[in-house]
């Protein structure tokens, strides 16, 4: 999934994106809240995690711009400030989910979780199809009781498409949701993962098809067969 994250603290910063991208995540990072309000005006993101402290423009008045313009891209709050007053300002204006510094990563990670299935309209964090179950929180893909074992790329790309089990993904949400601005990702990069995970899940009652010039779609069915290349 595609994240930003906006904190001034360097080293916080740091942990956070290694922290995430170690999870297969695409993270990209500002530290000031001007910029990160213009980089929001052009690029689409899966999740905010938005310090309410930062130069420029504070993380509240960055939110109340993003939701004023019709933006509903769920937002993590992070403060240093653990008054009332605080949370009910954050979520007053607009924040989905509150969490104060100093705090655990696993609690950290279990928000951002939930914020994510939330954003792609899923209650739980497991899927079920048949025999394959795939466990986001768990990082877990199985079938029939028998790990698969994918990648953190690979991984995150089967949860942009089971996401919209039966709906089609196009190429450029998919590569939103896999690279940030800083990722080497060369034009074939796409199909070459699509590729990899086809061949990982030929055995699923799941396929991959291809949507020629609109994307991939993964469908229930039978184990995949064919589906197009690329």
């Amino acid at each position: 999934m595609r994240i930003l994250l906006v904190e001034d603290n360097a080293d916080l910063a740091d942990a956070i994106v290694r922290r995430m991208r170690r999870d297969g995540h695409a993270v990209d990072w500002q530290s000031d809240g001007l910029k990160a309000d213009s980089v929001l005006r052009y690029q689409g993101f899966d999740l905010i995690v938005l310090d309410i402290g930062l130069p420029r423009l504070d993380g509240l008045g960055l939110l109340a711009g993003l939701r004023e313009r019709g933006d509903a891209t769920p937002v993590l709050m992070l403060t240093a400030r653990d008054g009332i007053d605080d949370r009910v300002r954050a979520l007053d204006s607009g924040a989905d989910d509150y969490l104060s510094k100093p705090f655990d990563f696993r609690e950290f990670e279990a928000r951002c979780r939930v914020l994510l299935r939330r954003n792609r309209g899923q209650a739980a964090g497991t899927v079920q199809v048949g025999g394959f179950a795939f466990d986001a929180g768990a990082h877990r893909v199985t079938l029939d009781g028998e790990p698969i074992e994918l990648p953190n790329r690979e991984f995150r790309l089967l949860e942009i498409l089971i996401g919209k089990l039966g709906q089609v993904v196009s190429k450029d949400e998919i590569g939103n949701g896999l690279f940030g601005f800083d990722d080497e990702a060369g034009p074939n990069a796409i199909e070459l993962y699509v590729g990899r995970l086809r061949k990982k899940l030929a055995s699923a009652p799941l396929r991959i098809v291809t949507v020629r010039g609109a994307g991939y779609m993964i469908e229930a069915g039978a184990a995949a067969e064919g589906g197009g290349d690329g």
